[in-house]
């Protein structure tokens, strides 16, 4: 299953958002790739990168390693990372670990 769909990166102009459909399950086995296809999107994007959670069936906390680390890069390259559309399940993990707070979400 595809953890990333990278056809969805799109960076347009400046104050278009590069945005970035994230599919499947997010584990242990799954972001390595995960991790280098995001840092890859960073270095595309504009000044916000939104994940797309809609395709999000699993992560574990290998995957929410990836989204703080990537989080934590992206700010100290100027760029906001966003959540949009997280299934009941990723919504529930982010609640539970605080990354709610953490993260914006979007519409």
């Amino acid at each position: 299953m595809s953890i990333l769909d990278t056809s969805s990166v799109d960076a347009g102009e400046p104050s278009t958002p590069t945005v970035v459909e994230l599919t499947g399950e997010i584990d242990i086995f799954t972001s390595p790739t995960l991790r280098r296809r995001l840092l890859a999107a960073l270095r595309q994007s504009t000044d916000l990168l939104i994940l797309d959670l809609s395709r999000v069936t699993f992560c574990d906390s290998s995957g929410l390693a990836v989204l703080v680390g990537v989080q934590r890069r992206a700010r100290s390259m100027g760029i906001t990372v966003a959540l949009t559309a997280p299934r009941p399940y990723m919504s529930e993990l982010l609640r539970s670990t605080g990354l709610d707070r953490q993260f914006p979400m979007t519409a």
